[in-house]
Parts: C-alpha cells; structure tokens; sequence
C-alpha cells in the first residue's frame, strides 16, 4: 500500500482523523494526500474573485490542520482543490495511483444521530475506491482480526482483494469469511476461489434477508477489529443509503470498516 488519500472536511474530528491517517500511513510506509475540495458558484456581475479566496482558505484551513498534529516523517502532499467531489476524488485517485482512501464518518455533517454522512456516504456510494471508514475520534491501533460479510464469494475483477491483502499480510490478522444466505442468492454464490480461500481462516455461514442483517447477528459474537464488506448494486449499505445518509440508529461501527469496490 503505497499511497492513500485522505478527504478533508470541517468536521470536529477532522484533526483527530488526520491523525490516524497519519499513524495508518506511517504502519505501512505510504504517502499521503491530503485533499479538501470546493465548489464555486457565482452569480452575474459578480466582482470578487471567489476561487481564489476559497482556494486560499481551504489551503490555509489544511496547513493549520497539519500544524496540529505529528505527522512522524511522513511523506504527504497538501491540496485544496475545485471541482465536484466525486470526479476530483476519482481524478486525483488515478492521478496518484491511490490505494485507499481513508474517510470520516461524517465530514461535515453536525447531526449527532448520523453515523455517515452525505458527502462520506457519496464517496462509498459513487466510487469504486477501495475505501475505510474510520470511526470518529479513533486511534490507530494493529488489526489482529477481520470479518468479512458478503452474500456472494464470486469474484471476477482483478486485483479487489488487494487492500484485504494489504491489511492481513501487514498485521499478520486472520480474517473470517461471512457468506450471507439472502433471497437473491444463486447457485455457486458461496464458492470461494483459491485467492479468496488463500486470506480466510474461518467461514461462517448465515442465513438473512440481507448482508447487513447477517453482520449484525454475527457482529458481537465475533468481536472483530476490523469489518470488511464490498460495494454492490444492492450491497450492504444498498437499503440505508438511497440519500446518502446512514443513520447510527440503523447502523453504527466503533471498528474500521474497510469497503472493497465490487468483486464482479
């Protein structure tokens, strides 16, 4: 793992979660970028030059940021940049041949009944970056065991299971596979291939309406450090996420959770 990219917003924890991207990056020897984007939206007549103003408080908001923290030696890049979230986050991600990108929870909202807000919930629901969220106000810590849900093991793309493999080969962590019996399963959905079978110790099956049901009655019991799931048309976050939003009522995770881009 090379090089990971951290969105900034203005959340609270936006010190704090630097600080683990700091602490993440320097585990496995990469390069941060650390990015904060704005749109501008003028209006006729205007006289002022908004983009530079918001360029440079964006920038000056960031260098204030890293002022704050340790960054213990490591190699990062500082950027504040305009343009659509999405399309400068995928932009940079191919740009910087990014890795993973370490996100909030919620990197503006202030509604303390969110879990993932609008813009974190946006990126995991719009990009295919393989991606971890970071539980707010978390310090980084070795993740010595993995639980990984899905309701289909079938894999055709190249290359998906790379930050799994990051973590587990780096910690030395076992990771348990959760195949998760749903009303769309298909015949051959929990044959697991050999690079698949190569990362899991355990397998756990289970039996639910959907994925994130199947986590939740297996999540206790198994006590992880960390949560693996994997973006799908109608995947884990499929029934919590139509705006964006995931309420902490109806998920919430005091462990990472590390978001695959789809397998197929």
């Amino acid at each position: 793992m090379k090089n990971i990219l951290v969105p900034i917003g203005t959340s609270e924890n936006s010190l704090s979660h630097l600080q683990y991207a700091i602490d993440f990056a320097k585990n496995f020897g990469a390069k941060l970028f650390i990015v904060q984007t704005y749109n501008v939206y003028t209006k006729a007549g205007t006289m002022v030059n908004v983009d530079a103003i918001l360029a440079r408080e964006s920038k000056v908001y960031l260098d204030d940021l890293v002022s704050k923290i340790d960054t213990k030696g490591v190699d990062y890049i500082v950027k504040s940049l305009k343009g659509d979230l999405i399309d400068t986050l995928e932009l940079v991600s191919k740009a910087a041949d990014i890795d993973l990108i370490l996100i909030e929870p919620r990197t503006n909202s202030i509604k303390e009944e969110v879990f993932l807000g609008k813009t974190s919930g946006k990126i995991i629901k719009r990009t295919q970056i393989p991606a971890l969220i970071v539980p707010e106000s978390s310090v980084f810590k070795p993740v010595n065991t993995i639980l990984m849900a899905v309701k289909s093991a079938i894999i055709k793309k190249e290359g998906v299971l790379e930050p799994l493999k990051y973590v587990k080969e780096h910690f030395k962590a076992t990771v348990d596979l959760l195949l998760v019996k749903t009303h769309y399963y298909n015949e051959g959905d929990f044959d697991v291939n050999d690079d698949l079978k190569s990362l899991i110790s355990n397998t756990i099956y289970s039996e639910n309406a959907t994925t994130f049901q199947g986590v939740l009655e297996h999540y206790r019991e198994h006590n992880p450090d960390m949560l693996c799931v994997v973006r799908r048309k109608r995947g884990f976050f499929s029934k919590l996420w139509e705006n964006n939003e995931i309420l902490k009522k109806d998920f919430s995770s005091n462990i990472p959770v590390l978001v695959l881009s789809e397998l197929k």
